[in-house]
């Protein structure tokens, strides 16, 4: 429960550095926080994000993610089933299609998404 309690701690200690625009290094010069613990932290965030992940039955399968319905647009199911993807991210672990009627906020959370991905 404490280690719990920490994880959520630190979760909002990295967004807040992350979204103040400032190097790991000056952000935590600023706020007395040791880039050691910082990037300690760091790991053990995204270590428990990939264990919460459903798994795959072999590493080639593909996952289906859900989207949430207030990320999907207003463009009709046939019309976006049926277009080719504006943009195709690829990596050895994931392939990402967005089409031409994704929503900015869709977007931002999928770019926030991969740099967790290696």
């Amino acid at each position: 429960m404490r280690n719990h309690y920490r994880l959520q701690q630190w979760t909002e200690i990295i967004r807040d550095c992350r979204s103040s625009g400032q190097t790991v290094v000056r952000w935590c010069a600023d706020h007395e926080v040791s880039v050691k613990s910082y990037y300690y932290w760091l790991k053990k965030i995204r270590k428990a994000a990939i264990e919460s992940l459903p798994a795959c039955s072999t590493p080639n399968e593909p996952t289906l993610v859900p989207v949430p319905p207030s990320l999907l647009t207003n463009a009709p199911r046939s019309e976006a089933s049926h277009e080719q993807a504006a943009i195709i991210l690829r990596t050895d672990a994931v392939t990402i299609e967005i089409h031409q009627h994704a929503s900015t906020v869709l977007l931002e959370q999928t770019l926030r998404i991969l740099q967790y991905v290696r």
